[in-house]
């Protein structure tokens, strides 16, 4: 001790002197044996310090090895109960050094659409993914993926030295457009673009832009990419947030908010464009003209003439209808550039719509503000060079701080991250952090200067005006314990998404950067965590990627694996059902966070999140009652004859596919009544719209070609004609039968068991009655049995025309040998197909002219049940006073719409299967006593009641189901045919496809042969397609289409047969087919998506 005393410059009464007045302290005991220690007097009563009683001889010194005078075998003691702190995982750190060198590196993007697209492994191809509902359980859960690999680039001319190897680069970043039809943009690491379009499937894409052209150059290497957001019509730029919903009562009432919507975008408002930032300060702009054709222009932002200048990371956004630019060079500099696009289009005639012009867009730069993004902040703790590296930069458009004209808008944002990871397991140093800086990009107004400076003057007498000084305000950093590896923005920018690589994820309000969602709030819902939603399974990440509703995500694991979380509702009591749940606010959260996606987005999360409270009675018709009355959804249209404005209700085609996704159980299984409902009106409406757009054909293309002339388009619209031809019978039949059923006239015969009649249609599982009275599915049946007269008057006029043209090149060429064999030919492709037509018309069960009488006067006899009472109602619901305050123009607006309203509050009732109104039971006396009698005259019953409706995949006998599944048929949703999924043996072969014409066998009684590579139709006729390998013929399957229109389609039941295309949500099938035929795959496009408005996904057959 003595040494150590000595060496420190201390003396030993110094020393000492520290330890007096330590008596009292506890926990040192035993120390009377330490005479020979000078200053330690008066420590007697000291306890803690035992067993010390034999020390006195030690005559006052010590070895310095053999105390520790620091106490660290107490330190060590205290630190051990302290928990080690793992190792950061070697892919994490690699995640954090890539996007602190490499502004452009997300490898894992999720489209609006649906579509999740991820970088393999190798980063040579892209994993395309997407979240569906399983067909065999009806769960939801992520595909398998579907690799796509760019082709091999063609053989260079003159051929040249370098190889493809040498010369390919890794994809580093994907981003997606905004359109309707969604856009792929593939970047590689010298910043190459390639464009991918899905134009149909979720996974299967096709070029519009090859990296081939583009330089292979590190300094054309991309650090930022912004697509352009949607365009909007002139008088519809703004946007819509819908909520909170306030709680009133035992309601809630739903507010929406309308922000101003800010470009540029595309002069063509379906399509957008792509802007890219080089390494070398370039903006490259690429565009569509409306031609189709892809074309670029480029800008030159920054002059870089060092490799200090070089730019390494980038942001742009959008702010009014110029575009924010934020660059951070490798000095360290942050800096901000306003770029404006003109597009270029000539000037004329204002009815020339800007979709057929030119393209000749130039751009326009101005340099902003400039500053470091290195600066720390006062509550910042220097960790060194780690934390001094950029690893994201964001920038935000100016937002309005609140709704409502005039209001003031908030500066634009600009956020960088600088992330720091501890890199030992030592407890002394900081745990892992993410610093949040920003600026605001604020403009202050010129100063105005001194009379006597203004009297001054320049020499020609007049003044100038200071300039407007726009500069970055720094703001407060923000310091999150976590590292975050994605920001995502929702609400139009007003909402920050934060993930972190421990899986979890934070919601910020972007003005305040305070976390919101975080606390239960049933009062005042804005979102699905505040009602008992909650992420599970929080996993280490190195990515994630929002959905379009950003209430569930996809994760790139460290272990390079994808992964779906989503919100899952969590009672408070683990053992409780969900059915004992409040389930009014869930339904209120549901329909917020459905309504962010306005209906024309991906929200298959949302449905996900929904489907465990499928089981719970009344669930699908409440919330999609919710969903009507916020977005204020059409639903009346008893007053409304106009078939095309019904046929694009698209939110009520959308609300119609969620009751029929929380009805499917799955393949082969039973539907409720709501499902079988909702389904049957997306059939009938999607048979409207092919017929519809195939007997139309555009203006555009009648000079190239015409719709009807194509044998493949004839066929498609001849299986939806008798897809409709076999509806209308099934209606007829159920009416039928309702009409000889005693108890519904029981029902109907007095007002006192009327309201039992929904209950009882319900336990019948019967929707035949709910599909005529209801005014929307009414008014398809309508759109549907007119173009299905159209379609009889089609094919009598074509069958007319060949008969004739055959009988004169008959007598004209009876008498010589060429015209001997010229009518020894078979007779055109397109005359088969309008007999097979023509065959389908004839063989129709009901006379659609008369099913359509029916529908009309039903329409009239609830026209006058609306007028008769609600001109009673609104007579007993106008107030003398308040009359009296209104004008008569007034109180008649005033009555036209609470009719309107209440209208609109019955045709609700009845689509979600709730009894139709005390008025109609007038207008169902008749219809059973009068109308369906004198139909029933014109039928024949016998046929109806033993004909075959296993084309509408209607029914719910669990026997039937299971010889349908075990005979793998499945009802194509686009042509209304047959599909046959697994081998056929040789009984089912012969018997026609396993069934006769029996409903309970739900054989179709048609037989499909193969003789001879040549296919033999049960009527005899041959189809001389030469058969391939995958079972689809050389016309690309279009063989074995027309074969299925004569009964069942084998195709798909060959080993090497073709994929095809299920809908995500409902699973409907499509057989997945293209042709180089114009005319046929414009009518295929018109069904881009599902019936039930859900997107297509490729699979492997059977799957």
């Amino acid at each position: 001790m003595d040494l150590l005393m000595e060496g420190g410059g201390m003396n030993g009464d110094a020393a000492m002197q520290e330890l007096q007045g330590i008596q009292d302290i506890q926990g040192i005991q035993g120390m009377e044996g330490l005479e020979g220690m000078e200053g330690m007097e008066g420590m007697e009563g000291v306890e803690g310090i035992g067993g010390m009683d034999d020390m006195d001889g030690m005559g006052g010194t010590m070895a310095l090895d053999e105390v520790d005078l620091f106490g660290d075998p107490v330190m060590d003691s205290a630190l051990a109960g302290l928990p080690s702190r793992s190792l950061p995982s070697k892919a994490l750190l690699q995640r954090l050094d890539e996007m602190r060198t490499r502004g452009c590196c997300q490898t894992i993007a999720w489209s609006r659409q649906g579509t999740i697209a991820s970088i393999s492994k190798d980063a040579m191809s892209i994993d395309l993914r997407f979240i569906r509902c399983n067909p065999d359980t009806a769960e939801w859960e992520l595909s398998e993926p579907s690799s796509w690999s760019p082709p091999s680039p063609p053989a260079p001319n003159p051929p040249t030295t370098i190889s493809l190897a040498s010369t390919s680069a890794p994809f580093v970043h994907l981003a997606w457009s905004p359109t309707v039809v969604p856009e792929l943009a593939v970047l590689d690491a010298m910043g190459r673009l390639t464009l991918l379009s899905f134009s149909i499937s979720s996974n299967q894409p096709y070029h519009t832009r090859r990296w081939e052209a583009d330089a292979a150059d590190d300094l054309h290497a991309v650090v930022g990419c912004y697509w352009l957001p949607p365009g909007m019509a002139p008088n519809k730029q703004y946007n819509i947030i819908h909520g909170p919903a306030t709680k009133t009562q035992s309601e809630y009432k739903y507010e929406y908010q309308a922000y101003p919507a800010s470009g540029p975008w595309h002069p063509n408002l379906s399509k957008s464009a792509l802007l890219c930032v080089t390494t070398n300060g370039a903006l490259r702009l690429f565009y569509t003209q409306n031609s189709s054709r892809l074309e670029e222009t480029a800008l030159e932002l920054e002059s870089v003439t060092s490799s200090d200048e070089l730019i390494t990371h980038a942001s742009i956004c959008s702010d009014k209808n110029t575009l924010l630019i934020a660059l951070a060079t490798a000095s360290k500099q942050l800096r901000i550039v306003r770029v404006n696009i003109q597009w270029g289009l000539p000037q004329v005639d204002k009815q020339v719509p800007p979709q057929s012009l030119t393209l000749a867009p130039s751009l326009r730069e101005s340099h902003v503000a400039v500053t470091s993004w290195s600066h720390h902040g006062p509550s910042e703790i220097d960790f060194g060079v780690s934390v001094s590296q950029l690893s994201r930069i964001e920038i935000l458009p100016s937002a309005q701080i609140s709704p409502g004209p005039s209001q003031p808008m908030a500066p634009p944002l600009v956020l960088t991250v600088r992330s720091y990871i501890p890199q030992d397991t030592s407890a002394y140093h900081q745990e892992s952090q993410s610093i949040i800086d920003r600026w605001e990009i604020v403009s202050d107004q010129p100063q105005s200067l001194h009379p006597a400076f203004e009297q001054l003057g320049s020499k020609n007498g007049t003044t100038s005006t200071p300039p407007t000084m726009t500069r970055l305000r720094k703001l407060e950093p923000i310091i999150l314990p976590k590292v975050a590896v994605s920001i995502t923005t929702a609400q139009f920018g007003r909402v920050l998404c934060f993930a972190f690589s421990d899986g979890t994820v934070q919601y910020r309000n972007r003005l305040t950067m305070e976390e919101i969602y975080n606390e239960p709030d049933t009062e005042s819902i804005m979102h699905p965590l505040q009602v008992g939603f909650r992420y599970t399974n929080d996993t280490p990440c190195l990515q994630v990627a929002f959905s379009p509703t950003n209430c569930s995500f996809v994760q790139l694991c460290e272990d390079l694996t994808v992964k779906w979380n989503r919100l899952h509702y969590q009672m408070d009591d683990p053992a409780a059902s969900l059915q004992n749940a409040d389930q009014k606010p869930i339904r209120v959260a549901l329909a917020l966070a459905l309504s962010g996606t306005g209906l024309s987005q991906g929200f298959c999360d949302i449905l996900a999140m929904a489907r465990p409270f499928a089981q719970t009675p009344d669930f699908a018709s409440a919330w999609v009652r919710e969903i009507v009355n916020m977005l204020k959804v059409a639903v009346d249209y008893s007053e409304n004859a106009h078939h095309e404005q019904l046929a694009k209700n698209t939110p009520l085609q959308q609300c119609l596919g969620v009751i029929s996704h929380l009805s499917f159980r799955g393949d082969f299984k039973p539907r409720s009544r709501g499902g079988r409902f909702a389904m049957l009106a997306l059939g009938v409406r999607s048979a409207f719209v092919v017929i519809t757009v195939a007997v139309n054909t555009p203006m555009n293309m009648k000079e190239k070609v015409i719709l009807m002339d194509d044998p493949d388009v004839v066929d498609a619209v001849t299986g939806c004609a008798r897809w409709g031809l076999t509806l209308l019978a099934w209606l007829t039949d159920s009416l039928f039968e309702l009409l000889e059923d005693p108890e519904l006239t029981a029902m109907l015969s007095g007002p006192k068991r009327f309201p039992e009649l929904a209950k009882y249609l319900e336990s019948k599982n019967d929707v035949a009655l709910q599909l005529l009275l209801c005014s929307s599915t009414r008014g398809f049946l309508s759109a549907l049995c007119r173009r299905l007269q159209q379609v009889e008057n089609l094919s009598n006029r074509t069958a007319q025309y060949y008969e004739t043209r055959m009988q004169l090149q008959q007598q004209q060429q009876q008498d010589t040998t060429a015209g001997a064999a010229a009518s020894a030919r078979p007779p055109p492709a397109l005359f088969h197909a309008y007999q097979r037509m023509e065959r389908a018309i004839s063989s129709a069960l009901v006379k659609v002219s008369s099913f359509d009488r029916i529908l009309s006067e039903l329409s009239t006899d609830i026209q006058a049940a609306y007028r008769k009472t609600l001109s009673g109602l609104v007579a007993a619901n106008v107030k003398p006073q308040a009359a009296s305050n209104l004008t008569e123009q007034q109180q008649k607006q005033h009555n036209e719409q609470f009719i309107r309203n209440a209208r609109a509050h019955c045709e609700l009732d009845m689509l979600l299967g709730h009894n139709p109104p005390p008025s109609f039971r007038e207008v169902l006396v008749k219809l059973f006593s009068v109308t369906l009698p004198a139909f029933r005259t014109q039928t024949d019953r016998s046929k109806l009641y033993f004909a075959s409706y296993d084309l509408l995949d209607v029914a719910n006998n669990p026997i039937a189901l299971a010889k349908r599944k075990a005979a793998g048929k499945y009802v194509d949703v686009f042509k209304r045919v047959e599909l046959i999924v697994g081998p056929r043996t040789a009984k089912q072969t012969a018997a026609g496809g396993g069934g006769g014409a029996s409903p309970e066998d739900g054989g179709s009684g048609h037989a499909l042969l193969a003789q001879g590579g040549k296919s033999i139709m049960a009527n005899g006729e041959e189809s001389s397609a030469t058969t391939s390998g995958n079972g689809s013929g050389e016309d690309n399957g279009m063989a074995s289409y027309r074969a299925a229109l004569m009964g069942t389609w084998t195709g798909m039941g060959n080993n090497n047969g073709p994929q095809w295309r299920r809908c995500v949500r409902c699973a409907a099938v499509v057989g997945d087919l293209y042709t180089a035929k114009p005319g046929y795959n414009f009518v295929l496009s018109q069904q881009r998506k599902c019936v039930c408005g859900g997107n297509w996904g490729t699979v492997p057959r059977g799957t």
